[in-house]
């Protein structure tokens, strides 16, 4: 099959002298985004060759703490969600969502 279109998401990191972030801006044009700051960013990549999953975690330095809990809150949530239209497996996307549950009691979150 041809590919009949690429996309590209560019992501800027500004780094202090430490090559710690101090800004971080994304575009991805086929979404509207182009050039928004952020705070945080967790992006994953499946390296089919080693079957190993790789990362990258970035966040600025002014990134407030209560704020990084509920992104890690949201962020499992919605991979819960993912997992689920990527396996149709409803039990383990639901204890996911259970531990989410939990995780958001303990750090005393509110759901939204």
């Amino acid at each position: 099959m041809a590919i009949e279109h690429k996309s590209e998401i560019k992501i800027d990191i500004a780094l202090d002298e430490n090559r710690v972030p101090e800004e971080l801006k994304w575009t991805a044009k086929d979404g509207g985004v182009e050039n928004e700051e952020t705070k945080a960013m967790l992006l994953s990549v499946w390296d089919s060759k080693n079957k190993e999953s790789l990362r990258i975690d970035l966040w600025t330095k002014d990134m407030p703490v209560d704020e990084m809990k509920i992104f890690f809150h949201q962020t499992l949530m919605a991979m819960s969600d993912t997992f689920y239209r990527a396996t149709q497996d409803e039990k383990m996307s639901a204890t996911m969502k259970d531990f989410c549950d939990y995780f958001a009691e303990k750090l005393e979150l509110k759901r939204e």
